[in-house]
């Protein structure tokens, strides 16, 4: 019997310090997002890190948090509760770190007699620290307690046709009325390492700005490359004029090299360069989370009033849009009817 299991980040138990350090701790040791040897991580993570962020972390999530819980969680289960209605097959949600975690998704399926499985990690793009430990923590699982469940993956889906269309239909409605001079495409940072470890080629990944539109097998897995062919595809759609919108990347940690032109930098620059009604999308995820509500409807809205800008749009996730909930079914359709 086939089932399917949609996967998302994740999240604390709740805003408070004492459920986000746990949270945060299981986050920042996982291999695939801090991928230092074991010791070096534990120095960094519990030696350095989860001494102040933690208490900043829970600021940052009380003023963003829902009655209903955390954001992140309940979008994902209004798509979730969307979606089931539109299949033939059962369909569980889990989280990668937290409480609603991957273990418990598999065994929701395991008890309904599911043994083919359609794992869903919800990222358009790939990346380590985000599809792929997704991937190897259900591997992991499997075979400890699933022996004989087969998995298929869900690739990346930052180029799919229904994808695009469903994201610059979001963009286009969610733009209506609001005069904007500049539209920001707001993705999640990565060290830049990452992009050289998943390269299958060993060799095209130079981050030299040709590689990503030189044509590469590495293109499968870079993250750098599929951020900016969501945002090729979808300013293609929407028509836009190459002065009207630019990238970038957002939440970087110190003592790194990550993706450029960062976020906050370049919000920081654009009052001065005419730029006073800005629009801001963040394709990286598919549902509102801490790094889109706080990071950047608040905080990055903040900065670009304080240095002249007067009309600030955080465009909101596709979340549970119905036409998204709908391509997502419709995949899982197409999947489930294989033989």
């Amino acid at each position: 019997m086939k089932g399917v299991l949609l996967v998302n980040l994740g999240s604390p138990e709740s805003p408070q310090t004492k459920d986000v350090k746990p949270y945060l701790d299981e986050f920042l040791m996982d291999k695939y997002v801090i991928d230092v040897p074991y010791l070096l991580r534990a120095l960094l993570v519990r030696g350095i890190i989860l001494r102040k962020r933690p208490e900043e972390s829970a600021h940052a999530y009380q003023k963003i948090w829902w009655d209903e819980g955390s954001p992140l969680v309940v979008l994902s289960e209004r798509m979730h509760k969307k979606v089931q209605p539109l299949v033939d097959v059962p369909v569980a949600l889990a989280m990668r770190y937290g409480s609603m975690n991957i273990e418990k998704g598999l065994q929701e399926l395991h008890n309904k007699g599911v043994d083919e499985v359609l794992l869903f990690p919800l990222y358009p793009q790939y990346a380590m620290a985000s599809t792929l430990t997704i991937l190897v923590k259900a591997e992991e699982i499997r075979k400890k307690k699933f022996p004989n469940m087969k998995f298929t993956d869900v690739p990346a889906f930052y180029n799919k046709p229904d994808y695009i269309k469903n994201l610059a239909d979001s963009i286009q409605k969610h733009l209506s009325g609001f005069e904007y001079d500049h539209l920001l495409f707001s993705y999640h940072g990565i060290p830049e390492r990452h992009i050289r470890k998943t390269d299958v080629t060993k060799s095209h990944c130079k981050i030299d700005g040709s590689c990503c539109s030189t044509p590469s097998p590495a293109h499968d897995f870079c993250y750098r490359h599929q951020c900016y062919e969501t945002t090729r595809q979808v300013v293609k759609l929407l028509n836009l004029p190459e002065d009207k919108y630019s990238l970038t990347f957002q939440s970087r940690l110190a003592g790194d090299k990550w993706l450029e032109p960062y976020t906050d930098i370049e919000i920081d620059k654009m009052p001065e360069k005419g730029i006073k009604n800005l629009a801001v999308v963040t394709p990286a995820f598919v549902s509102d989370c801490l790094e889109t509500l706080e990071e950047i409807a608040m905080r990055a809205k903040e900065d670009f009033e304080a240095k002249g800008g007067e009309n600030f749009l955080a465009i909101p996730c596709l979340n549970d849009d119905d036409e998204w909930c709908e391509t997502v079914g419709n995949w899982i359709n197409e999947w489930s009817a294989k033989i």
